[in-house]
């Protein structure tokens, strides 16, 4: 069975793309093994390239990225690019990510931030061979409301993108 871990990279409380993982979650099969980890919960250092790697938090997170097969994580979109909380887990956890599934799901303010994932993808496929799961989830402030995310298109789209991700991780785990 594979071993999926959900990251809601957000920092803020009325995050959007936190409720997109949400939904995420639901559209999940029952038999996938999950585990769901909301930064907000996490008392992160700063990658200083130094003393941050023996934090025991971030040896918890980097446990929990390594025992994984898919993580799939909510990104918002701040200033055409991901947040700076992604990029520091990823800086934190490091070698953890090695040949990892992943997926991306991103929140913004317009449309016209779309492509904003690729430096990070990128850099997930280069230097930890990662295998990124090409079609992103990519949602704007039209996509919510009253706190929920409202849009069938969305909620179709990370249907598919769960069930893609469960059908990598048969093929390549």
């Amino acid at each position: 069975m594979s071993k999926f871990v959900i990251i809601s990279a957000s920092l803020n409380i009325n995050s959007k793309s936190r409720l997109m993982m949400e939904e995420l979650l639901t559209q999940l099969p029952a038999h996938v093994e999950r585990e769901f980890i909301d930064l907000r919960d996490y008392d992160l250092p700063m990658c200083d390239g130094g003393e941050c790697y023996s934090n025991p938090i971030v040896i918890k997170l980097q446990r929990q990225i390594k025992s994984a097969d898919c993580v799939l994580v909510g990104i918002p979109v701040y200033n055409f690019a991901c947040s700076a909380s992604f990029k520091n887990l990823i800086e934190l956890t490091g070698k953890a990510w090695d040949e990892k599934i992943v997926g991306f799901v991103c929140a913004a303010g317009g449309h016209s931030s779309y492509m904003s994932v690729m430096g990070v993808a990128n850099s997930l496929m280069l230097d930890f061979r990662c295998v990124i799961i090409p079609r992103f989830v990519y949602s704007e402030g039209s996509s919510f409301s009253d706190g929920k995310l409202t849009d069938p298109k969305i909620k179709e789209r990370l249907g598919e993108l769960a069930q893609t991700a469960v059908r990598l991780s048969g093929v390549l785990v």
